[in-house]
């Protein structure tokens, strides 16, 4: 039996040919979680609180309970949120159970490196139950297209709420990063995956404040914690990636220090700065204003960018490869959460530190402490109904 096909069957799936033409015909998703003492026991493995339980203890009875019911006739499009890997994403209402979902589509004509993320996707997706990842609640085969039903996260993605937002104040983006952290602990110490594609657009927010990692297409099993491919978001790649050497999950804290970047000075941030630019755009920061916009979805202050700064992705590649990593402008942001970036962006990957010891940094600890409702700050900035 071929890899594709081993996995196709791990998850309820089959592959009845070969090549451009092979199809993923539709079969049995039951969960692996049969029963109540299953679920118990799954729930049980994961360090979380209660919130987090109730609520993950919902969805997988609800998966439990509609996996052997997916189908094409049953779905009713309610929006388009995007394009994934290899497909487009749509809000979906599901109706024998009543739920909306998001939907991806991934056409079956695609080049066979997708192909196979889209398995690896797949399989990972049906394993993971955890607060920190989004939830998957099967998949199937329709009208040429591989159907992906995972849960809808109605607060959307980090870069589309920093489209609305300007920038995104410390305390969201304190509370934003543990989850992530906890996301990609789980992946590693759970499955022995790593993303590989951290990036704002694939860190996903709802309205009860929940924050999830999503798009596992460029996700690979660890051999000794290392991998050597070269796929992802290349602009958020760190240095080792690019130049095509080994790499460990430390590549995914380089990802993810960028990210925090971005979301925080609201753009991309390389090329970097020069003194008179940062004076220029960033209106004088302090914490009980951060704390303000966190908890009223007001936005924080600062000029537009100069979209004359962009540069070519040649140029940028090479920058991330020779150049300094870049860094915060100084006095904008707190001391805290320069030292977090700073930690993050080491060109040397050996050294920045374990995912543990971020979860335990003193800027993550800072915003922990603070009553800051994400739900809420998203529902104000997306003008969404709580």
């Amino acid at each position: 039996m071929s890899k594709a096909r081993a996995k196709a069957a791990a998850i309820g799936l089959t592959i009845p040919g070969q090549g451009v033409d092979a199809a993923i015909t539709e079969a049995n998703n039951e969960p692996k979680i049969h029963n109540l003492e299953d679920l118990t026991k799954k729930l049980d493995e994961l360090n979380i609180n209660d919130t987090e339980r109730r609520n993950l203890e919902l969805f997988l009875t609800n998966k439990q309970q509609i996996a052997r019911e997916l189908k094409d006739e049953d779905f009713s499009k309610e929006g388009e949120l995007g394009s994934g890997n290899g497909g487009v994403v749509l809000k979906v209402f599901h109706r024998p159970s009543g739920f909306i979902m998001a939907r991806k589509l991934i056409h079956l004509e695609i080049q066979p490196q997708i192909r196979k993320a889209i398995m690896r996707e797949l399989e990972i997706l049906h394993e993971c139950n955890s607060p920190h990842i989004v939830g998957f609640y099967g998949a199937f085969y329709s009208k040429g297209d591989i159907n992906i039903c995972m849960e809808y996260m109605n607060g959307g993605s980090f870069d589309k709420i920093l489209q609305e937002a300007g920038r995104i104040p410390e305390p969201v983006l304190g509370k934003m990063t543990h989850s992530v952290l906890k996301g990609l602990i789980y992946l590693r110490e759970k499955h022995s995956i790593m993303h590989r594609d951290v990036k704002p657009s694939n860190i996903l927010v709802n309205t009860k404040g929940e924050v999830k990692l999503c798009d596992f297409g460029v996700s690979i099993q660890l051999i000794d914690s290392k991998a050597n491919s070269f796929v992802g978001t290349r602009s958020y790649m760190a240095p080792e990636r690019l130049e095509g050497v080994d790499y460990t999950v430390h590549s995914d804290i380089w990802s993810m220090g960028l990210s925090l970047m971005e979301l925080s000075m609201g753009r991309y941030p390389i090329p970097p700065l020069d003194k008179a630019e940062v004076e220029n755009i960033f209106a004088k920061d302090t914490l009980a204003l951060h704390l303000e916009t966190a908890r009223t979805g007001a936005q924080l202050p600062g000029k537009s960018w100069d979209d004359s700064r962009s540069i070519s992705i040649f140029d940028l590649l090479q920058f991330i490869v020779n150049e300094p990593p870049p860094k915060l402008p100084p006095g904008v942001f707190t001391p805290e959460l320069e030292s977090f970036v700073d930690s993050c962006l080491k060109r040397d990957p050996k050294e920045r530190h374990d995912l543990h010891f971020y979860t335990q940094h003193g800027w993550i600890a800072r915003w922990l402490k603070e009553e800051i409702d994400i739900g809420n700050y998203v529902t104000q900035v997306m003008k969404l109904n709580p």
